[in-house]
Parts: C-alpha cells; sequence; structure tokens
C-alpha cells in the first residue's frame, strides 16, 4: 500500500462522484461534508470516478481534481491511493483548470499504467469528450487545451501540496 511519503509518486484520492451518475457532488470543506452541486443537465453521466486530491490547493481554491481510473465505481468520500500518469489541461468559466489522471493502486486491471501513453487513445478520447460536453447545457464554455505528460502532472501536484502547506501553516 503506498504511503504519504511517496508524494506525487502516489496519491490520495477522495472520491466525489462515481462513475455512471450525474450527480455533481462536492466536498464543503468547512463543513466536512460532501453536498449536492447539481445534476448535470446534458445527457452525459461520469465516465470515471472523479475527486479531489487530499492536502492539494489548485489556482482555483479548491483542492486539484482528479480523474481516477478504476474497474468498478466508488463512493462518495471514498478515499483511493491513485498513481498520477498524466494529466489534462482545461479552462472553465473559473479559469485554469488541470485534472490529474490517475489510476487506482489497487486494482491490478491498472497495474502496468505508469505513463500517459500507457492510456488507450480512444479512452483519452471519451475523458476529454466528457468534458467538452457536460457544461453545454449550463451556457457555460469549457476549453480542452489538451493532454500532459506525468512530469507536468507532477509539477502541479508539487505545487498545489506547497500552496496547501502554506496556507495550513500560515507560511509565505
Amino acid at each position: 500500500m503506498p504511503t504519504p511519503e511517496q508524494y506525487p509518486v502516489a496519491v490520495e484520492i477522495v472520491v466525489e462522484i462515481p462513475r455512471g451518475g450525474r450527480n455533481k457532488y462536492e466536498f464543503d470543506e468547512k463543513a466536512a461534508v460532501f453536498r449536492l452541486d447539481r445534476v448535470l443537465s446534458s445527457a452525459v453521466h461520469y465516465n470515471f470516478d472523479y475527486g479531489f486530491i487530499e492536502g492539494t490547493r489548485a489556482d482555483d481554491g479548491d483542492h486539484t481534481d482528479a480523474v481516477l481510473l478504476i474497474g468498478e465505481g466508488t463512493f462518495p468520500g471514498c478515499r483511493v491511493w491513485g498513481r498520477p500518469v498524466g494529466g489534462l489541461e482545461m479552462r472553465d468559466e473559473n479559469g485554469f483548470d488541470f485534472k490529474v489522471l490517475c489510476v487506482a493502486t489497487a486494482d491490478p486491471m491498472y497495474a502496468h499504467y505508469h505513463q500517459l501513453p500507457d492510456v488507450s487513445p480512444h479512452r483519452l478520447r471519451e475523458i476529454e469528450n466528457f468534458f467538452q460536453t457536460y457544461k453545454l447545457l449550463e451556457n457555460k464554455d469549457v476549453e480542452i487545451m489538451g493532454w500532459c505528460e506525468l512530469e507536468r502532472a507532477r509539477d502541479v501536484l508539487l505545487h498545489d501540496r506547497e500552496v496547501f502547506e502554506r496556507e495550513t501553516t500560515g507560511r509565505r
């Protein structure tokens, strides 16, 4: 089992939205509860588990987003050790939005996934298509900038961990 010391090679993901759903749950840090943010208004569903990486703070003020590839969907609040393999750079109504693509370390189906080229090109297109369309009927624009390799994802994770640690310890 991975340990926190292995960050960013291994990350702890908190699942907000299980694969197959249309309910958009978000974790409310202050209240420490999961809340229903909205039901997707487009005719799409999450085709992966989705959540955030514990102990990070992205540029949008939330934890760093994680797309989790796992054989069976989990549930909101489930904590899963993941291995980053790449990332998806995009923009939405809140600005730059980075999604770290991870595989579940406890799922033997993904044991051989270590970098972005290990993921099927079709699977990557499915994930891109989801993000291109999931806000269409909400009249919100999303721009997909493209996939990036593992090193870029690790750089983002290190930066976002540093921001979180400064925030939580009060250091500058």
